[in-house]
């Protein structure tokens, strides 16, 4: 069976689901997603070098916003 965000199994009810990959250099681009929802990704153009940030509505699970904190340059 598939599970949400390609997990190996459900979330309890009233639970959201969520799987964050890391990249791998500048080879793979890390991806966040959410409730089944790819919200940050190389295909979606944006993510970059750094910490990638999804900030979501706790409550309904609504993206608010995307960035990225480059720490090497500072």
């Amino acid at each position: 069976p598939r599970h949400k965000c390609g997990n190996q199994k459900d979330c309890p009810q009233n639970y959201f689901a969520f799987k964050i990959t890391s990249g791998a250099a500048n080879v793979v681009g890390p991806s966040i997603c959410f409730n089944d929802r790819i919200l940050m990704s190389s295909v979606k153009n944006n993510i970059g070098r750094g910490l990638n940030i999804a900030l979501v509505n706790g409550s309904n699970g609504q993206l608010l916003k995307t960035d990225m904190f480059d720490m090497y340059s500072g």
